[in-house]
This record gives structure tokens, C-alpha cells and sequence, in this order.
């Protein structure tokens, strides 16, 4: 348990989750408590994708599980929205709901009824029972938006944790100008700018960005066979700095204990940290960078719809899902 005491501590964040969780289940009815709760070992708690989610429907045959914003009231939105900001920052909980947002501008581009881009279809659900130190978690996941967190005996886990956004840049209408993941493309190209030439070299794994992030929404996060890039001890103090600062961008989307944990898994990683690149290295082309620790693994695409569509998602490679506080609590609790 003593590495485990590093990466996540004990936290004001679990009993303003545990609280806001109760009062949100306290307002719903026993039909909507039917869709939203459900066993903290139940498998799907461990199925996750940023897709629609009229498109989880048809290519996986079956819903995407949870409580959708449309079918709640008024207070009980208020209330989800309060589940959704106890489990990220100010920034964070910015950057969701701009995202949520962006589902109009795709109605409006697309023409949609509003069956497939709709700002409130996002589902939260909860599994187990709310407690500050006993064993649940909850989910709030929708088009590109998936967020997931694990509390055992206090403890916080808070990955995978997924952002898109599309448009990238909303180039036309009453939102023209809009990005709602600026800093995520904006810090990563600083730190290419920063490189050498021999540097980019190595950093640049492939002339050809990937079709989306590598990990896609795989249960586990994996990166079999593929060239790591330039590692963090070819780079100067500045260039480390501007690395720090893209990893932070990531990890500050969280409270600040779980933003702590991810920086000094940073820190303890040293030299063994890699920052890759593929894709053209010119805005506005399709272009996919990664930075990979041995503990965690940030990917961002911006490959589809003339890569104006970004996919960016944290990874805890052995604590996704709270797995590994899971793993912790049964070998030693019992």
C-alpha cells in the first residue's frame, strides 16, 4: 500500500463527491434510479467509449447505460451538474461543458433532429453506494466527453479521463471562434517549436498522423510496438519545462489532489518520459502527438474532418478505473 499512498491521498474531494452523488440519487425516481445505478463490480462500469450515443446503439447492440440530462428535471439536471463539477476543476468542468455545447453547433452544421447531436445526452451513472470511505465510483460519459472515477476507502482514482471536441475550432455562427481544447493543440506545438532539428528527428515517429488515439477506448491501455520518441532527457530546461507544462494542462483538469498525484507521477518518473509526434508538423493538418510515462499515457489526435476534430484522453496504464486501488483494497483489506 505505500506506493499506492503516493499516486492517490486521502482528499476533501471524496466527501464533496459522496455528497453531491447522494443528493443526486436522493431526487431521482425509483425508474430513474433504475437507469442510473448500478453494482460497484458490475462489467459495465468497465465499458467506456466517446462516440454518440445513438452510435453505441448500432455498433455495439446495446444502450449507452446511465441516466441521460433529457430525462430529468430541472433540479435534477442542477444536481448532475454539481456530480460533474466535484470531479474536475474550474478549467476542467469549462472544458465539459463547452464540449457538451459543441453537440448544437453539430446539430445545426449537420442538419440533425436532435436524436443523434444533442447537449443532453450525456448519462451519469453511479455504482455502488456514495460513501466517503466505502467502495463506489460514478460515470458521466456522452459524445466525446468520458469521465470516470473510483473511490475505495477514500481513495481516488479518476481515469480514463476524455475530452474531444468537434469542431475543434467553430468556424462559423454565433460560437465562430470557439475552442474548447485551445491548450492542448496550442502547448503541445510550443514545445515542437522549441525542438532542434535532431530532436524533431527523433520526436516525429510517423510522417502520417494516426486515424484516432491509439488506445481507442480499450478497457486497458496499451501501446504494443510502437516507437516511443524523444525522451525527456534530451531536452534542455526550457523544453522540459514546456513538456511539464502540456502534462499539467492534462492533469489540471482534476481536482487539485488528483492533479498533484498526476504531476508527481511526473516527477517520479524522471528521465524514463517520452513526447511523440506523427503528422504533419503545419497547423491545421491532420497531426497526433502522446506523452508516455511507465505509470500514465496522454494521447491527442486531430486527424478527422479536415483535422478540425480532436480526441484527447489520460490513461492510467495499471490504475484506470480504480483498478488498482480495487487489486490493493482485497489483497490487504481482507
Amino acid at each position: 500500500m505505500l506506493s499506492l499512498s503516493f499516486a492517490y491521498q486521502r482528499t476533501d474531494t471524496v466527501p464533496l463527491m459522496s455528497d453531491t452523488a447522494a443528493a443526486f440519487l436522493n431526487s431521482l425516481t425509483d425508474e430513474q434510479r433504475a437507469k442510473a445505478v448500478f453494482a460497484m463490480d458490475d462489467e459495465r462500469r468497465l465499458f467506456w467509449h466517446y462516440v454518440p450515443s445513438t452510435d453505441i446503439e448500432k455498433h455495439f447492440r446495446h444502450p449507452r447505460w446511465g441516466l441521460p440530462l433529457k430525462e430529468m428535471t430541472p433540479a435534477q439536471k442542477h444536481l448532475a451538474a454539481a456530480l460533474l463539477s466535484a470531479g474536475l476543476s474550474r478549467t476542467g468542468y469549462i472544458k465539459a461543458t463547452t464540449i457538451m455545447s459543441l453537440e448544437e453547433v453539430l446539430r445545426v452544421l449537420e442538419g440533425d433532429s436532435g436524436e443523434r447531436r444533442n447537449p443532453e445526452m450525456y448519462h451519469f451513472s453511479i455504482f455502488g453506494r456514495p460513501s466517503e470511505k466505502g467502495i463506489w465510483g460514478y460515470r458521466i460519459e456522452g459524445h466525446h466527453l468520458s469521465l470516470h472515477f473510483a473511490i475505495v476507502n477514500g481513495q481516488l482514482a479518476g481515469s480514463p479521463t476524455f475530452f474531444g471536441a468537434n469542431p475543434a475550432l467553430v468556424k462559423h455562427g454565433p460560437l465562430e471562434g470557439l475552442r474548447a481544447l485551445a491548450r492542448e493543440e496550442d502547448l503541445a506545438r510550443e514545445l515542437l517549436g522549441a525542438l532542434t532539428e535532431d530532436q524533431k528527428r527523433e520526436a516525429v515517429v510517423s510522417p502520417t498522423a494516426y486515424p484516432d488515439i491509439l488506445t481507442r477506448a480499450d478497457r486497458k491501455a496499451a501501446l504494443d510496438g510502437q516507437p516511443s520518441g524523444l525522451s525527456i532527457a534530451k531536452l534542455n530546461r526550457r523544453q522540459r519545462a514546456l513538456l511539464e507544462a502540456l502534462v499539467a494542462e492534462y492533469a489540471h483538469n482534476m481536482p487539485p489532489e488528483i492533479a498533484e498525484a498526476r504531476m508527481k507521477q511526473l516527477q517520479e518518473a524522471g528521465n524514463n518520459v517520452f513526447f511523440a509526434w506523427a503528422g504533419s508538423l503545419e497547423r491545421g493538418a491532420p497531426h497526433y502527438y502522446r506523452v508516455q510515462t511507465p505509470k500514465f499515457l496522454i494521447e491527442y489526435d486531430n486527424t478527422q474532418n479536415g483535422a478540425n476534430h480532436i480526441h484527447s484522453v489520460w490513461r492510467d496504464f495499471d490504475g484506470d478505473f480504480g483498478l488498482d486501488l480495487l487489486e490493493a483494497h482485497y489483497r490487504f483489506g481482507h
